[in-house]
C-alpha cells in the first residue's frame, strides 16, 4: 500500500496480494491486521494519518503524507 499511496485495496485484494488466490480463510482477517498495523504506526488510531479506510471498498495509504 504505501508503494502505491491512494489505490484503493479492497480486502480480497489484499488477501490474494499478501497470502495468494488459495487463502481459504476469512475476509475479515484484513480488518485484524489493518487494525495492528495502526497500532503500531499511528499516533492517534481513531483518527488514523496513514492508513485510510475508503468505506465500501477496503483500504489505501494516505497519498498526502
Amino acid at each position: 500500500m504505501a508503494s502505491n499511496p491512494g489505490r484503493n485495496y479492497s480486502r480480497t485484494e489484499l488477501l490474494n496480494i499478501i497470502w495468494g488466490y488459495n487463502f481459504e480463510g476469512y475476509e475479515h482477517t484484513v480488518n485484524s491486521h489493518i487494525n495492528r498495523l495502526r497500532a503500531k504506526i499511528e499516533s492517534n488510531m481513531a483518527q488514523p494519518m496513514y492508513i485510510l479506510t475508503t468505506w465500501g471498498v477496503g483500504y489505501k495509504f494516505n497519498e498526502e503524507i
